[in-house]
């Protein structure tokens, strides 16, 4: 987290592929199949989000910017946020 910047480097939350990574997202809807397979995989867990999410909701970001893909600003921001503390994955996923 940079505070001066308002820019959050998330490593692997809000990764996106396939896409050209110079596009910002403004507009999470469009651009959620490109993250969801990823994120379903590979994050441990919802609990796990709902925590992240929790530590970052008060922080005034301007722009999330992972590791590999489109950074996200404005209206994403938030948006991706809250579609994270919401998504099972990992072991939610697993019978």
């Amino acid at each position: 987290w940079d505070a001066e910047s308002g820019i959050l480097f998330s490593g692997d939350l809000a990764v996106s592929v396939g896409v050209d990574p110079t596009r910002t997202i403004t507009d999470l809807g469009p651009h959620l199949p490109r993250m969801e397979a990823f994120h379903r995989r590979y994050m441990v867990s919802n609990k796990v989000l709902r925590l992240w999410a929790a530590m970052v909701r008060p922080l005034p970001i301007r722009m999330i910017v992972p590791q590999h893909g489109c950074a996200l600003q404005g209206p994403a921001v938030q948006d991706f946020i809250d579609w994270a503390a919401g998504l099972d994955c990992g072991i939610d996923l697993m019978a």
